[in-house]
């Protein structure tokens, strides 16, 4: 530096010594300039005053010779001791070249500079405040120094700027928590450090009202909670519980919406810790904001869901989860099935979207509707001023839910849980969501093959309760109509023919008997569909089916899911699956505890719409000629069991079938045929039913099945009555047989139907013979 250069009013020895490389003439400068300054402020000399801090700013702090920028440091350091109260007027000059020293690359010089801007603000004390940011910024900087000397110095720094800041009322937090939100993602550990810290002290100032700004800074200590170093996810731990317990103090002035998709986001991190403070304060969220978080539903689901599949090692997360999806659930009400949410259709997951009705069109023409699923719309959740507050964001829900039963990781836990939601949105919001149901049924469908009874049960539930809702009744569309629409690859198709007869029993196939609760369009697309899921799952039909069945006859109506089973097994053109699917419903008929109700209908026939269910159970069920006779055996109609088994010998005798007889003599053993046997003690008023088990007994080898027949119809009694048969008049049993049904009719059906098993096998046999021909010797 030029010595000789004018640097009034500061003497040449002050000047020289300003430029010294040894700190303690340094230090006499400084006390020189100090005596100086006190001179020009007792003279109120306020030109003088910032002469004297230009040149030491501009000739000396921010010189390039090194120890001159140390004398200005001093030099300015000693200026804000003299100026004392005063020095409020000079802040702006006195700190910018400060902090410019702060980015030095001389260790030694930020040391001074660290020391020279306490001295400042120490004795500005409050003054500081308006130039907070710009201390707040040099500090953060400082924070992260790799030299021990300035991090210890900037610490001293640290404390007295946090202990001027409580001390005062002054504070403008709305200018600073800008810059606290950009500071706030750094990634150095002890600038991450030095924020924590910061937002601790402002948190526990009574003045200062962070809650406010939460929104801002959440994601930040979201992401500094992360942080490799134990003891700031510690601090970072304190701060977020500390904020979660303002809010439950002051839930009213919580921005809860302006927060949803941060937590949403944290919900799904792959750490725990974020995990579970994240989770824990969803809860809290759902819990105290209520319907406020409605519209982030979708959002919130996608994070919960997969949650609820983790093991013990995640306990603590699960649980918390779990009340997070229970709260959640309960937020929707009836009052959300109203008119003003938009009926919108669910692309599925081929890219195809199904409409309420028929038909289908490609999922691009709908990108008008679709849902925003980026990180600042979490998966359709409303994050607009324009969103209705406390709005159900169905369409959203029910994305997501689709979206999770498809995928095949989803776990036993999540999966039951998406059905529980499906079901209890079908509950509540009935009509909404059947514009859903065309796109959820075919997925609704498969998931009836999961290895889990609990999600086969659940997925039931809401099959049921589609197949039953009002909300789902199809006005205008009569059961063939239904039928005659299922031609796409989801659902079963059956042919009818301008020749089938249509007599009184077809037409009314499909509607339900007074008896009976009406079912919906549903119901029919449900029974027709899992008949052809039997079909195509023959494993499905052998391990799941009775019990599929039976569970729907509990949930559902027994006569209804028969009477229209028959009737859709009627006109299977797969004679032998509706062989094997008539032997399993009549075995569920005759042996499960479910169907004790339907039993005692069909063992009486005293009404019309009994006998009607029966002549629609015997078309179907002459698929199989053993559950034919099983069938008449159960309704009490002996004599045209004994008809029956007279056909027997036209019939082709093979394993399978005799292996069904032997069937039909262990279940008429069982406490189901209780009556039957009891009607042997009355052989005058019961002669065909004899002659029909004495039928039986033919048709059956000589094997424990025959001995076990054989041994009953030696208990009865007084057998030469059986000689003479009485006329038809005096043989009836007690029991009245409504005229509705045409015995003959039924006996030229069976006829037919057995006439096209026999020729579809001669088909098959047909060709298997000409496959051996062509095979070499």
């Amino acid at each position: 530096m030029n010595t000789e250069k004018d640097f009034a009013p500061l003497t040449s020895n002050i000047v020289r010594a300003l430029n010294d490389k040894l700190y303690e003439k340094r230090k006499v400068a400084a006390l020189e300039i100090e005596k100086l300054v006190r001179e020009f402020v007792a003279q109120n000399n306020i030109g003088q005053i910032k002469h004297v801090i230009q040149i030491l700013s501009q000739e000396f702090a921010l010189s390039q010779h090194p120890h001159s920028r140390k004398g200005g440091l001093i030099g300015l350091a000693a200026c804000s001791i003299a100026l004392g109260k005063d020095s409020g007027l000079y802040l702006k000059e006195l700190i910018e070249p400060v902090l410019t020293c702060f980015n030095d690359a001389d260790s030694r010089l930020r040391y001074y500079a660290c020391e020279a801007l306490y001295n400042i603000v120490k004795v500005a004390r409050g003054s500081v405040l308006p130039h907070f940011n710009v201390l707040f910024n040099g500090l953060s900087k400082l924070a992260a120094d790799p030299d021990p000397n300035v991090k210890s110095g900037s610490e001293l720094l640290d404390r007295l700027l946090k202990d001027i800041v409580t001390e005062s009322s002054k504070f403008d937090l709305v200018a600073f928590v800008p810059l606290l939100r950009e500071r706030i993602y750094s990634n150095n550990q002890y600038a991450r450090q030095f924020i924590i810290s910061w937002i601790l002290v402002l948190e526990c100032v009574p003045d200062i009202n962070l809650l406010d700004y939460l929104p801002e800074i959440l994601d930040g200590l979201f992401q500094i909670l992360g942080d490799n170093s134990k003891e700031i996810r510690k601090m970072c731990e304190t701060v977020l519980i500390e904020f979660l317990k303002e809010i439950k103090k002051n839930p009213s002035s919580v921005k809860f919406a302006e927060m949803a998709n941060i937590l949403v986001i944290h919900c799904q991190a792959s750490d725990d810790l974020i995990q579970l403070t994240a989770m824990t304060w969803m809860r809290e969220f759902i819990q105290l904001a209520g319907r406020v978080m409605l519209p982030y539903s979708s959002g919130i689901l996608t994070a919960v869901l997969p949650c609820l599949s983790y093991d013990d090692r995640k306990k603590s997360i699960k649980e918390v989860v779990n009340v997070c999806n229970q709260t959640l659930m309960k937020l929707i009400l009836p009052e959300d099935d109203g008119d003003h949410v938009r009926q919108t259709t669910l692309p599925h997951q081929d890219g195809i979207t199904y409409e309420s009705g028929s038909g289908c069109k490609n999922s691009s023409d709908l990108s008008d509707t679709s849902l925003d699923l980026s990180t600042n719309n979490i998966n359709g959740a409303c994050v607009t001023n324009e969103c209705p507050l406390e709005t159900l964001d169905l369409d959203g829900i029910v994305l997501v839910l689709d979206r999770h039963l498809h995928d095949t990781v989803t776990g036993m836990m999540t999966r039951i849980a998406i059905l529980k939601w499906l079901y209890h949105l079908y509950i509540k919001t009935p009509r909404k969501m059947f514009w859903h149901t065309d796109s959820l049924f075919p997925m609704l469908l498969k998931t009836l093959s999961d290895e889990s009874d609990e999600v086969i049960l659940k997925d039931l539930e809401v099959l049921a309760e589609i197949a039953s809702s009002p909300a789902g009744q199809t006005e205008g569309h009569d059961s063939s109509e239904i039928i005659s629409t299922q031609n796409n690859q989801t659902e079963l198709h059956i042919p009818i023919s301008a020749s089938t007869p249509m007599n009184s029993s077809r037409t009314r196939t499909f509607e339900c008997s007074p008896s009976t609760p009406t079912m919906n369009s549903y119901f029919f697309k449900f029974m027709i569909n899992l008949l052809k899921q039997f079909n195509n799952e023959k494993s499905l039909l052998e391990i799941r089916g009775p019990f599929i069945i039976r569970q729907l006859c509990l949930l559902l109506n027994a006569e209804n899911i028969f009477h229209s089973m028959a009737e859709i097994l009627l006109w299977e053109e797969d004679l032998k699956f509706a062989s094997t699917m008539v032997q399993t419903l009549n075995s569920i008929l005759l042996t499960s505890t479910e169907l004790f109700q339907l039993r005692n209908q069909l063992k009486d026939l005293r009404t019309t719409e009994s006998c009607n269910l029966f002549c629609s159970l015997y078309r179907s069920w002459c698929h199989n000629p053993v559950a034919t006779v099983s069938l008449c055996f159960l309704t009490q109609n002996y004599k045209h069991a004994y008809d029956l088994i007279q056909k027997f010998g036209d019939l082709e005798v093979t394993i399978d079938f005799l292996t069904e007889v032997d069937k039909l003599v262990q279940l008429i053993e069982c406490p189901i045929f209780t009556y039957l046997r009891l009607q042997l003690l009355d052989v005058e008023n019961n002669p065909y039913l004899i002659k029909a088990l004495y039928g039986l007994l033919m048709l059956l080898p000589q094997s424990k099945a025959f001995q076990l027949l054989s041994q009953r119809l030696q208990c009865v009694p007084n057998p030469e009555l059986m000689q003479n048969t009485p006329s038809e008049k005096t043989t009836t049993s007690n029991r009245q047989v409504p005229s509705e049904i045409n015995y003959n009719e039924l006996l030229q059906h069976f006829e037919k139907v057995q006439n096209k098993h026999l020729a579809i096998r001669h088909q098959r046999a047909g060709r298997n013979d000409q496959m051996e021909r062509k095979l070499p010797l």
